[in-house]
């Protein structure tokens, strides 16, 4: 693709359940449920546990930009996690987490009220007895199943995980399903 001025950006508002692919592999939806355009491929990835923003887009050096780890383009998640987490782990999110594959940077982190979000189908889990709680993250870094695994190591893992932003791009204003297209400049994310 050539030095566009202007490349094309898709903000999808990914459902859990859905796998981040158009390729059918089983009966699980795909992206390809949402989108019949074979130019366009996602931005990395979302587990298909996971909801909230996806970007796609037609562009390889646009894509690159996005997921490179390099380029350091923050991404913020909300967490529902089992058990209300305590000030000692928040502080330990904010100082970076030992995984397997290692320290992670240190993230923002804050508890959060519970936030206004629709409905997952299926919901989670209730159980009476243990509360729930949430907290944002935002990370910088793209490993497997990050967020998961860095609330565990602190003691609470995650039940739910919505990525509400990636960089200045929102999840906001669109449900379940639902999709945005706009145009931006590859060169605004230097």
């Amino acid at each position: 693709m050539g030095d566009k001025a202007l490349s094309r950006l898709i903000l999808f508002n990914k459902p859990y359940g859905v796998l981040c692919q158009f390729r059918r592999t089983d009966d699980r939806p795909t992206l390809a449920d949402f989108f019949d355009d074979p130019s366009i491929h996602p931005c990395g990835r979302l587990d298909h546990d996971s909801e909230g923003l996806l970007l796609l887009t037609d562009d390889g050096v646009l894509n690159s930009r996005i997921t490179e780890p390099r380029f350091k383009l923050p991404k913020t998640y909300w967490a529902q996690l089992d058990n209300d987490i305590s000030d000692d782990a928040v502080a330990q999110l904010k100082r970076g987490v030992m995984l397997k594959d290692g320290l992670t940077s240190p993230a923002l982190a804050k508890k959060l009220y519970e936030p206004e979000l629709w409905p997952r189908n299926p919901p989670i889990r209730y159980r009476a007895s243990i509360p729930t709680s949430w907290v944002e993250l935002v990370i910088s870094e793209g490993r497997n199943r990050q967020v998961r695994r860095m609330t565990a190591a602190v003691g609470f893992p995650t039940l739910r995980l919505v990525r509400v932003n990636i960089g200045e791009w929102s999840v906001h204003g669109l449900g379940v399903g639902q999709w945005r297209e706009i145009e931006v400049s590859r060169h605004q994310l230097r």
